[in-house]
């Protein structure tokens, strides 16, 4: 986490990131809300206090492709930094979320006058941009099922601060797919097999929990 270099002290994104401060406004969404259109003018930042969101692109045919998962304390809309920039991807609540939205006049006065949200907010951008590289190489040199073990390993990361290992919404084999670039039978296929294995479980209410143990097909051991 970034310091504020005023105070030396651990910053605490609720302090610059309100929801009440200049150009801030705190969204709500249920899952399956839109919260921004591929298209559409850029002209605000996101920052997820809780849920997950998915960013997809949609090609002329029609077919979706889901590019990047962000979950707690992340960031997401930061094209809007460029002037007069269109949304490159539709990004969609899949769980209850908990958001403040930022317009890019107040993030760029924020990065100007608070070091230590631009601290924050820098790191923040070079830990998705090499997430983003993983997953690219990801793409390129593993296996469907590696590829799913990742992500699955991935969402349970984003539960981990109140149920270590719980994904924190039903897992829609769909969307599964159209982030690792296969089939839903496929990833049924691999869903049961993990199961099978013990490397996940679902409860009663169809949330899956991923143990430890499903690090070692994405390793290959």
């Amino acid at each position: 986490m970034a310091k504020d270099k005023r105070t030396n002290d651990t910053l605490d994104p609720k302090r610059v990131l309100s929801g009440r401060g200049a150009g801030q406004s705190r969204l709500r969404l249920a899952p399956g809300q839109v919260i921004f259109a591929q298209g559409d003018f850029a002209d605000a930042l996101n920052y997820i206090e809780s849920g997950l969101v998915k960013l997809a692109v949609v090609s002329p045919s029609g077919k979706e492709a889901v590019i990047a998962l962000r979950g707690d304390g992340e960031f997401f809309g930061t094209w809007c930094l460029i002037k007069e920039h269109r949304r490159a991807a539709t990004s969609t609540a899949l769980t209850d979320c908990s958001l403040v939205r930022i317009t890019a006049a107040a993030v760029i006065r924020m990065l100007r006058e608070e070091p230590g949200f631009a601290e924050m907010f820098v790191t923040s951008l070079v830990s998705q941009h090499l997430r983003a590289q993983e997953t690219l190489v990801d793409q390129l040199i593993n296996s469907a099922e590696k590829r799913l073990a990742r992500v699955l390993l991935q969402l349970a990361n984003f539960g981990r601060a109140g149920n270590p290992g719980s994904i924190p919404t039903r897992i829609n084999q769909a969307v599964l797919a159209n982030t690792i670039g296969t089939t839903r039978p496929r990833v049924s296929f691999f869903m049961n097999k993990f199961r099978r294995q013990g490397f996940i479980e679902y409860d009663r209410h169809g949330y899956v929990t991923v143990r430890n143990s499903l690090r070692n097909v994405f390793l290959g051991r």
